[in-house]
């Protein structure tokens, strides 16, 4: 009985113990021909990777445009620090949305034939 409980013991300690590298594990072991649920996690949590540093870019780009901005305004102290704080407050002017016709046209540029066409439809459905 306690042979049992020492290797069940174990056992638990070993899993618990390779837990972390598992979760740090970020390469994926799927061959690039295989389409699994896991790949397809891998893909969507690498775009939200990506939104992110793209909005984190936006941010220090916003950053260093008001600093620039309150630099030419030859802003010190206080001042400074009021007009960069409302300045990174203020809403970014709205992009202008090209039509999604246009966006599709934009996305498949280089290709040509069927494979355009197939890019396109795709495109248009959302994909």
């Amino acid at each position: 009985m306690k042979k049992h409980l020492l290797a069940l013991a174990a056992a638990t300690a070993l899993s618990l113990a390779l837990t972390p590298a598992w979760a740090a594990d970020t390469k994926s072991t799927a061959k690039p021909a295989e389409t699994t649920k896991a790949a397809d996690t891998t893909k969507s949590t690498d775009s939200k990777t990506a939104d992110a540093a793209k909005s984190e870019n936006s941010q220090q780009n916003k950053m260093k445009t008001c600093q620039a901005q309150a630099g030419e305004k030859k802003l010190e102290g206080s001042a400074r620090q009021t007009y960069v704080n409302e300045c990174l407050k203020a809403k970014p002017e709205p992009a202008k949305k090209e039509s999604k016709m246009a966006e599709c046209n934009h996305k498949t540029a280089g290709l040509k034939g069927e494979e355009r066409n197939k890019a396109q439809s795709e495109c248009m459905k959302g994909g």
